[in-house]
């Protein structure tokens, strides 16, 4: 442990990561790494195909390439550094670096919980006010609402930050964690942190009050609606639609409830790690793999672009090539053998 002398100031901190197991670290680093390619690959052709074609110029595909903006950015937040941590001997992070991981960290998860708000919002529009869907989703207020996501989750992240590293943290500078994050801080400040315990407990109860009643209150209604509906098959189509969303919200709030919303206690360290590691980590992978295998629509415009890639013809022409040369050397061995 890394201890510094009282009335001495930080100015780095040292993780103590996701494991001290020489044995585990090197499939920890090749799992997350794998894991990490494919969310960069993910939610990247995410976005790439919701700009690309036309059939997707609607609202609900208007947020979805917005929260996999977020979940691209969020994880590279985290991901990166807790990767370098695994294979290096001293996991370290300055003072300042610490401040700048925890507020985008915070900011981007802060985000991504209003776009799913958002999102509930739109299904609640198509589902239940269907004739009105386009003149109710309108560009200018899908806009305005991820506007509004952004600016709500970099302001909160920005009062956290401004009170969380305000302290003075002078007795140790060891985070029992593999990121930076307000309970860990914390417990390492000798200031006074019960303005920062509410400051934390406010923008928590802010967010999950702000973003999951209307995701709660919409699909009340799309429930109702859908439950009222005569046909199987409109009904099936309905909950279709909202089944991605759901997986996904259900994911993220689940993680983060199992995290924050406890009490304190060092029992729970383990399971604090596990929880972190899926919605900073597995989740961000998680949601453009849910929404391309729920949406028959977007596996089929998948399926389409990876069918008429250019770089994937490419490569099949080299194989078939490589193929052909091949079935040709044997050939001539066959000749020449006899």
């Amino acid at each position: 442990m890394d201890n510094v002398r009282n009335g001495t100031q930080v100015f780095m901190f040292v993780f103590t990561g996701l494991t001290n197991d020489g044995r585990l670290i090197p499939f920890l680093f090749l799992f997350f790494l794998i894991v990490y390619i494919m969310t960069v690959i993910g939610n990247t052709g995410m976005i790439a195909i919701v700009k690309k074609t036309a059939k997707l110029n609607t609202p609900m595909y208007f947020f979805l390439s917005y929260l996999s903006l977020v979940d691209l950015i969020y994880s590279t937040v985290i991901t990166p550094k807790m990767l370098s941590d695994l294979i290096s001997s001293r996991r370290v992070i300055s003072f300042n670096g610490c401040a700048i991981q925890f507020f985008f960290f915070a900011a981007l998860a802060g985000t991504e919980i209003y776009i799913l708000a958002d999102m509930s919002y739109d299904r609640y529009v198509a589902i239940c006010h269907p004739l009105h869907y386009a003149s109710i989703m309108t560009n200018c207020k899908c806009f305005c609402l991820v506007f509004l996501a952004f600016f709500i989750g970099f302001i909160e992240s920005y009062i956290q930050v401004n009170c969380v590293f305000r302290l003075q943290f002078c007795r140790s500078n060891l985070i029992d964690h593999f990121y930076c994050d307000v309970p860990p801080l914390l417990k390492l400040s000798c200031s006074d942190t019960l303005y920062c315990d509410l400051v934390t407990v406010y923008s928590v109860a802010t967010c999950t009050i702000g973003s999951l009643s209307p995701i709660l209150i919409s699909y009340m209604f799309i429930f109702s609606t859908i439950i009222r509906m005569k046909s199987a098959e409109g009904k099936q189509k309905a909950f279709s639609t909202c089944s991605a969303h759901l997986i996904c919200t259900s994911l993220f709030y689940i993680s983060v409830f199992f995290t924050y919303l406890r009490p304190s206690s060092g029992y729970f360290d383990v399971q604090d790690k596990v929880a972190c590691i899926f919605y900073t980590v597995l989740t961000p992978m998680l949601n453009p793999l849910v929404y391309s295998l729920r949406n028959q629509e977007v596996k089929r415009i998948i399926v389409q672009t990876v069918c008429h890639s250019t770089v994937v013809e490419t490569i099949l022409s080299v194989i078939r090539n490589r193929i052909y040369i091949l079935s040709i050397m044997l050939k001539i061995q066959k000749v020449t053998h006899k």
